[in-house]
């Protein structure tokens, strides 16, 4: 097994970097858990997604740029001067007749490259080959959780007493997710957060289950309006202590990462759940349709400035390594 990547000469030593950066303060000496990553060989496996034409409808706009490979040493390239000391590798939308596909491949990739140091794979809770999905899951040492993608609707089709098969009030979904707690598995949520209240209820239903909200809510319309009502989502699923947040996915189509674009959300997403409930994470490859995985950490560490150096750790490093057990 190989530590060593292009554009990082060697893994630099978490526990070292984390006694330095406590000394210095310094984001030269942060180490970064990357809880929120992808890798894709389109060459070997099948993601529909990636390679079905026409392409799907896709938030970030055009997404052709992603529609490659992207493995250990193109991450690394891509993460330039971060300190990445471990990374948590999330589903990527494999071939849903091979469900257990993608955990074999990314054991392999593991194995070969030392990362990922953990994985959420797929599961599709309201079908009938959960039960050995999640038994397959809960044996293996990378696995932490599962993402299923809950059926969601836009905005000006959803109300309160929303309910649809494949959603978190569909009766056979939940039935699949009671199951996690069994095999110790969290529960990845991407969801938008209109969906909110539905998220609290099963994190109060499931309360012995962790939910990790994906994407920090898909705070996608920027409107004084639209953030007040995110802000307000927001709130009520923080009220639920088995939720924490991943604050990625926030890039504005055709703009570049910015500071000013995306310090509100980060501001307030981490004003709501607070330092010890939220983990920065990039996302990459996918916010590569917009920006750079260097400019999206650095972005993440000039906003970060305005807590202590204890919380920056947090949200960098140490909430990752507790939520994923790294």
């Amino acid at each position: 097994m190989s530590n060593a990547h292009s554009g990082q000469d060697a893994v630099p030593d978490a526990t070292q970097l984390r006694s330095r950066f406590l000394e210095t303060g310094s984001d030269d000496d942060l180490p970064i858990v990357d809880p929120h990553q992808h890798f894709f060989d389109l060459e070997k496996n099948y993601y529909p997604w990636l390679t079905d034409k026409p392409v799907k409808h896709f938030r970030y706009g055009n997404y052709d740029k992603i529609r490659r490979s992207f493995l250990p040493d193109d991450y690394f390239r891509a993460a330039g001067h971060h300190r990445i000391v471990k990374t948590v590798l999330i589903e990527g939308e494999w071939d849903p007749d091979d469900p257990l596909g993608e955990l074999r491949w990314v054991d392999a990739l593991a194995r070969e490259h030392g990362f990922p140091h953990a994985m959420c794979g797929h599961a599709r809770l309201d079908q009938e080959e959960v039960d050995l999905v999640l038994d397959a899951y809960g044996r293996h040492a990378l696995v932490r959780g599962v993402r299923h993608k809950p059926t969601a609707v836009a905005r000006e089709a959803w109300t309160e007493c929303f309910v649809a098969p494949g959603s978190m009030r569909d009766p056979k979904w939940r039935d699949g997710y009671a199951k996690l707690q069994r095999h110790d598995l969290h529960f990845e949520l991407q969801v938008f957060w209109w969906h909110f209240n539905e998220a609290a209820e099963l994190a109060r239903d499931f309360p012995a289950t962790r939910i990790v909200i994906n994407h920090t809510g898909l705070p996608a319309d920027r409107s004084k309006e639209g953030l007040s009502a995110w802000r307000a989502a927001l709130e009520r699923v923080a009220r639920e202590p088995n939720v924490h947040l991943k604050i990625s996915g926030i890039c504005v189509p055709g703009q570049s990462w910015s500071v000013e674009s995306n310090g509100p959300v980060v501001r307030t997403a981490i004003d709501v759940f607070g330092t010890q409930r939220c983990s920065f994470a990039s996302n990459y490859p996918v916010d590569g349709v917009v920006d750079t995985l260097t400019d999206i950490f650095d972005g993440f560490k000039q906003i970060a400035r305005a807590w202590s150096i204890e919380d920056r750790l947090r949200l960098f490093h140490d909430n990752a390594v507790r939520v994923y057990g790294l």
